[in-house]
């Protein structure tokens, strides 16, 4: 039986039944879902919770990420590790202090993450889209990151090839946006809601895979590590938005599955409705589950596997068995 990402959007009590995680709303059971096809459970309502469920969630390894009233992701109940590896930890803290090997691992992030972004542009501009000119800024940037000495100036041009991206999105996208910039707290349009939704889902997808490995989330490398929360979550992310989240934006607009209609302006925030919400995560889940034959290990996997294998990549370059080489789009 396969495992799969359980999404809650009902108020009420989260509780361990058996062998099973039940959600009852005035004491009526809403939902009954054993525990072995869980892979991890995302909360989108006000859920109560007792330490026995967390208790049972935890010794089954299952993460639980929360989302408040405006889809903000909140945190995530981040079970006790069972995969302690001391070695490794010493090997990502030596590349984290030393200066020059954490450069070239964030600088890896950032040219495997702006090739994916021109593996996208170029889609388009080979179907009639005139891109040509976001293109060519983005090469020019790109070639500029083999100069970068530090972090501030490889996330600097990351920035800014992020910035040229952005601005080709109404050219490509068919519907009428209003998206002239990239807007995080609060996001104003449409796009920015989406993109911001999107990266956090992607974000708990990363986390929760990190999980079933021996790599600490809190060691990061183009990220800075700080407190409350998991850094090398976001420099994994870099590398598979846009394959990931961008083109999942692109097939929700395009195909009209979402517009404006879905979400709803309240004081300052733009947010997704319900329905919106789960019509957004059901492509995101088709997008995660969409397979292509892997070049190297010579067996079709899906994009949400090849995550797995990029942090698999990154253990291999801390423990010097093999130099990293970020993930690029071959299709």
């Amino acid at each position: 039986m396969s495992k799969e990402s359980y999404y809650i959007f009902s108020s009420g009590e989260l509780k361990r039944k058996n062998n099973s995680i039940t959600l009852y709303k005035e004491n009526v059971l809403k939902k009954d879902i054993p525990i072995e096809r869980i892979k991890d459970i995302y909360v989108f309502s006000e859920v109560v919770y007792n330490s026995k469920l967390f208790e049972f969630l935890g010794s089954n390894g299952i993460n639980v990420h929360m989302f408040n009233y405006y889809n903000y992701y909140v945190g995530s109940f981040y079970p006790k590790e069972n995969k302690i590896s001391g070695k490794l930890l010493v090997a990502q803290v030596i590349h984290y202090i030393d200066k020059e090997k954490r450069v070239k691992i964030a600088k890896e992030f950032i040219i495997a993450a702006s090739f994916n972004i021109l593996r996208n542009l170029k889609y388009y501009q080979n179907r009639g889209k005139e891109i040509n000119v976001f293109i060519d800024e983005i090469e020019k940037l790109r070639i500029k990151l083999n100069e970068c000495k530090t972090i501030e100036e490889i996330m600097g041009i990351e920035g800014n090839i992020r910035k040229v991206y952005y601005s080709s999105w109404k050219i490509i996208i068919n519907q009428e946006i209003d998206f002239e910039k990239r807007i995080k707290r609060p996001p104003d349009t449409m796009v920015n809601v989406l993109i911001s939704f999107l990266n956090s889902v992607l974000y708990t997808k990363t986390l929760s895979i990190i999980y079933q490995t021996q790599i600490n989330p809190t060691i990061s490398y183009l990220h800075e590590p700080g407190t409350k929360r998991f850094s090398l979550t976001l420099d994994i992310c870099e590398v598979f938005k846009p394959l990931i989240v961008d083109r999942t934006i692109f097939s929700l607009l395009n195909k009209n599955i979402i517009n404006e209609k879905d979400f709803v302006k309240e004081d300052y925030y733009l947010r997704i409705k319900e329905e919106g919400m789960k019509k957004v995560l059901k492509e995101l889940e088709e997008t995660l589950k969409r397979t292509i034959m892997h070049k190297k290990i010579k067996r079709n996997v899906s994009y949400e596997h090849l995550i797995k294998l990029e942090i698999y990549k990154l253990i291999k370059h801390l423990m010097e068995e093999q130099e990293y080489q970020g993930f690029k789009i071959w299709w």
